[in-house]
């Protein structure tokens, strides 16, 4: 299950772990101008965990879902080539 907001600055996409137990902690994923954060609560930590991508960083990822094993650049239209 996930939820999605436009907030003024970001979108905010949730992900929530509906599963059988044992659940996760829910994934919050914010999209700004300039770059997207991946945050999660670590209870062993007592923490929130963040990762920032830049734009880019985001485009490869979703290109690098669906590829086999390798080493790829994307091209001008977004798709990849073997580097």
């Amino acid at each position: 299950m996930f939820s999605i907001e436009h907030d003024f600055d970001a979108t905010v996409i949730t992900l929530v772990d509906d599963r059988a137990a044992p659940l996760s902690e829910d994934i919050t994923v914010q999209a700004f101008e300039d770059c997207i954060t991946v945050e999660q609560y670590d209870p062993r930590r007592d923490d929130v965990i963040r990762i920032t991508f830049t734009p880019g960083q985001i485009r490869d990822l979703a290109a690098a879902l669906n590829l086999p094993e390798g080493v790829y650049r994307l091209g001008g239209r977004g798709k990849a080539d073997k580097a």
